[in-house]
C-alpha cells in the first residue's frame, strides 16, 4: 500500500519504469510557481528528494527557471558580471583559464549536476596534461568564484568548487635582489629619465600603476610623508587611465625616505625641462600632475615600463628579475639606508615591529659588506652613472 502524504506535501507516483516520481509546486528564479519533480529509486529515496526540494521553498531558495550548462554560466558570469563590475586585467585572465582549460573540459556539464568528483577528475586531467601548478590553482580560483556568483543569483545551492582542495603552489617563484645587486643596478640606472621610479619601486614596494600613477599633490615634501591614491592601468576600448587604488589601506599615509625625496626633487626638475623641450605638445597631453609621465606629459604604460626596467637590468649586468620581484627588496634596502625600524614598519605595511626586525638582523647579518660602500657613493653623488 502507497505511504500518504501529508496536505501541501507534494505527490509520489510510481513510474511504469518501477522508480518513483516526486512533484510539488515551487517558486524558480523568475518568480513563477512551477511543477518540480524529482525520482528515485526507493519511495523513501523520492521522498526524501521531495523534502529537500520543498525545504529550499520554505527557506526562500528559488529553483532555477532553466537548465544552464557550466560552460553557459560561465559565459554569462564573463559578459554580464565580469566585465561590467572588474578590472579589465582580472577579465582577461579570468577569460582565458575558461576558455582554455574550463570549457573544453566541463563545459557541457550541466550546472545544477556538477559534483566534487568531476571537477578533481577535471583538475587530475590538467595535471596529467602538464599544465603547472600555479595555473591549475587560477583555474580553480576562477571556478570558485563564478560559482559564488551562481550561488548569490540562487541557480545553485551549495559551491562544489569549494569542497575540492586547492593546488599545491610553491611559493618560491625567485630571489629578489640582495643588496649589492639593487645598488649596481640603481648605480647603472643613474642617468635614466625613470630612474626615480626605479628607486620607488626597490626602496619603497610600490607596484608599478601605483609609481606612474603618482602625482605631485600626492608628496608633502615638508612632512616628509606621500599618499599613493591612483594608479595607471591600460582598459580595453579606452587606452590608459587613471584610476582610484582598489583598496583604503592602498591609500595610507606611507614616509618618504630622504633618499627617496632627493631622487624626486631631482625628478621635479628633470620632468620642468621635459616641459619646456616639448613646448606646445605638452599642452596636448591631459594633464594629470603625475610625477612620472612621458616626454610629452602623456601617462607611461605600464607594459611599456616593464619593458624599460628589463632593459636597464640588462645594461645593469646584474641578475635578470621583474618588477614584480623586485619589489621585495624593499626591506633590505630600507635597513642599508639606515631608516628608522617604526618608519620601515610603516613602509613595508607590517602589523608588528617584530616582522621588520626580522629584515633588519638579516641584513645586519649580511656578508655584502661591498654594498656599503656602493650604497654611500650613491647617496653623496647626485651625478654618478
Amino acid at each position: 500500500m502507497a505511504k500518504r502524504r501529508p496536505n501541501g506535501g507534494g505527490t509520489i507516483t510510481k513510474r511504469s519504469d518501477g522508480r518513483y516520481q516526486g512533484a510539488a509546486y515551487v517558486t524558480d528564479t523568475d518568480g513563477n510557481r512551477v511543477r518540480k519533480y524529482v525520482y528515485g529509486r526507493t519511495w523513501d529515496e523520492a521522498n526524501e528528494k521531495l523534502g529537500k526540494l520543498q525545504d529550499q521553498e520554505r527557506n526562500g531558495i528559488p529553483v532555477p527557471s532553466r537548465s544552464w550548462t557550466l560552460g553557459e554560466w560561465l559565459a554569462y558570469w564573463l559578459e554580464h558580471i565580469v566585465a561590467p563590475e572588474r578590472e579589465h586585467n582580472t577579465y582577461v585572465k579570468y577569460e582565458s583559464k575558461v576558455r582554455l582549460y574550463l570549457l573544453p573540459h566541463l563545459g557541457k556539464k550541466p550546472l545544477v549536476k556538477l559534483t566534487p568528483a568531476q571537477i578533481r577528475a577535471f583538475m587530475a586531467a590538467l595535471t596529467r596534461e602538464k599544465v603547472g601548478a600555479s595555473a591549475r590553482f587560477e583555474v580553480l580560483r576562477v571556478l570558485r568564484n563564478a560559482l559564488n556568483r551562481a550561488m548569490r543569483e540562487e541557480l545553485v545551492t551549495r559551491n562544489v568548487a569549494l569542497l575540492v582542495d586547492m593546488p599545491k603552489v610553491s611559493k618560491d617563484r625567485g630571489t629578489a635582489w640582495n643588496a649589492r645587486e639593487a645598488i649596481a643596478f640603481l648605480r647603472s640606472a643613474r642617468a635614466h629619465r625613470l630612474y626615480a621610479a626605479c628607486v620607488l619601486v626597490l626602496v619603497l614596494g610600490l607596484r608599478r600603476s601605483e609609481v606612474l600613477g603618482l602625482r605631485w599633490q600626492d608628496i608633502d615634501f615638508e612632512t616628509g610623508r606621500f599618499t599613493p591614491v591612483k594608479q595607471v592601468q591600460r582598459v580595453k576600448g579606452v587606452g590608459l587611465v587613471l584610476k582610484d587604488l582598489k583598496t583604503e589601506s592602498s591609500q595610507a599615509v606611507l614616509p618618504l625616505p630622504e633618499f627617496c625625496a632627493r631622487v624626486l626633487g631631482e625628478r621635479r626638475e628633470l620632468q620642468e625641462l621635459e616641459r619646456k623641450i616639448a613646448g606646445e605638445h605638452w599642452a596636448q597631453a591631459p594633464d594629470h600632475d603625475l610625477i612620472f609621465s612621458s616626454e610629452h606629459g602623456g601617462m607611461i604604460d605600464p607594459v611599456g615600463f616593464s619593458r624599460t626596467f628589463d632593459r636597464l637590468v640588462k645594461r645593469a649586468g646584474v641578475r635578470r628579475i621583474t618588477v614584480r620581484l623586485a619589489r621585495h627588496t624593499c626591506g633590505t634596502l630600507l635597513a642599508f639606508l639606515k631608516v628608522h625600524p617604526k618608519v620601515a614598519q610603516a613602509i613595508l605595511r607590517h602589523s608588528q615591529i617584530s616582522m621588520t626586525m626580522d629584515v633588519y638582523t638579516h641584513v645586519v647579518g649580511d656578508s655584502e659588506r661591498e654594498a656599503v660602500g656602493m650604497l654611500a657613493e650613491l647617496l653623496e653623488d647626485p651625478l654618478i652613472g
